[in-house]
C-alpha cells in the first residue's frame, strides 16, 4: 500500500511546557512552592513520550523544560549553599516563572472577558435586586490540552492496557475524522468525548480519532468543557464563524478521495 500523505504530519501542540507544569501542579495538588520535583519530572517526561507517540510535534521548549527539570533534581541532590551559609532550594527556577505565568493568564482571562462584555453587552442596572430568586448555575470548566490527554489515556488503558501507544497508517485519514466529527456534532450539537471512542474500533483508529479532536480544537472548529467539575468531558461545535475552515477541510477530504480512486486504494468498508 502506498504511503498517504496525510499520515506524514506532525500536530503541531498549542499548549506550553509552563501550562503543563500547572496542569500537573494542580492534577497532583501540591504547592507550587512545594513542587515534588522527582514526581513532577517523571509524569512530565511521561507526556512528552505520549505526545511523541502520537505524533504531536513536541517544541524545543518543551525539551528545554525537561532538561531544567531534570537539572534541578539534580541539584536537590547535592544542596548548595549561598554565601550566608543558607542552602538554597533550585525549586525556585521554577517557582518564579511560573507564578509570573499564572498572573499573565489570569490578566489575559480578565481582559478577554471585560472585551466581551463590552463589545457585546449593553448594561443596564434593573429597578429591582432579582438576584436572590434565582439559584446561580455551576460554570462551565473549559478542558485543556493535558486533560483530554489524560481523558484519552484512561480510554486507552480500559480499552487495551498492555498495548503500546503507536502511530500508525491506516485507511482513514485525520481529515476522514474530522468531518466524522463535525458531521455528528452538526446533528446532535454536543457529544461526550467518550463517546467518540467504541469498542468495536482499533486501538489504532483511537489514535486518530484523538488527533483529529485535537486539529478541530486547534482550528477553533469545537469547544471541549465539562458542564461540572464531576462531569464527563463533552464537546460541542463552533460553526458560526468558521464556515470557511469547514469548506477547506471539506475540500481536503473530497481531493483525498479523489486521489484515492484514481490510484484504486478505495476498498469496502469492514464494518
Amino acid at each position: 500500500m502506498e504511503e498517504r500523505d496525510d499520515y506524514n504530519i506532525r500536530l503541531e501542540i498549542f499548549e506550553g511546557p509552563l501550562d503543563l507544569l500547572l496542569h500537573l501542579i494542580r492534577k497532583n495538588e501540591v504547592d507550587i512552592f512545594d513542587i515534588p520535583i522527582t514526581l513532577i519530572t517523571e509524569q512530565y517526561l511521561e507526556y512528552i513520550d505520549m505526545m511523541k507517540a502520537l505524533n504531536i510535534n513536541v517544541a524545543g521548549d518543551f525539551l528545554v523544560m525537561a532538561s531544567t527539570l531534570i537539572h534541578i533534581k539534580s541539584r536537590l541532590l547535592l544542596p548548595e549553599k549561598d554565601e550566608d551559609g543558607e542552602t538554597e532550594d533550585p525549586r525556585e527556577e521554577l517557582t518564579r516563572p511560573l507564578l509570573e505565568y499564572m498572573q499573565f493568564k489570569e490578566l489575559a482571562d480578565e481582559l478577554s472577558e471585560r472585551a466581551v462584555l463590552e463589545r457585546d453587552v449593553f448594561q443596564r442596572k434593573p429597578d429591582k435586586d432579582y438576584s436572590a430568586d434565582f439559584k446561580p448555575e455551576e460554570p462551565e470548566i473549559e478542558v485543556n490540552l493535558f486533560q483530554l490527554m489524560d481523558a484519552f489515556k484512561r480510554i486507552l488503558d480500559n480499552k487495551a492496557p498492555e498495548k503500546e501507544l503507536t502511530f500508525r497508517e491506516e485507511n482513514y485519514s485525520i481529515n476522514d475524522k474530522m468531518t466524522f466529527i463535525l458531521d455528528e456534532l452538526k446533528i446532535k450539537e454536543s457529544v461526550y468525548f467518550k463517546s467518540l471512542f467504541k469498542d468495536d474500533r482499533t486501538l489504532a483508529e483511537f489514535v486518530i480519532t484523538f488527533l483529529a479532536v485535537l486539529e478541530l480544537v486547534h482550528m477553533g472548529l469545537i469547544r471541549v468543557y465539562q458542564p461540572s467539575l464531576d462531569s464527563d468531558i463533552r464537546i460541542e461545535g463552533r460553526f458560526e464563524d468558521k464556515e470557511e475552515d469547514q469548506s477547506e477541510l471539506q475540500e481536503e477530504v473530497q481531493e483525498e478521495d479523489k486521489e484515492e480512486v484514481d490510484n484504486g486504494q478505495i476498498t469496502e468498508d469492514d464494518n
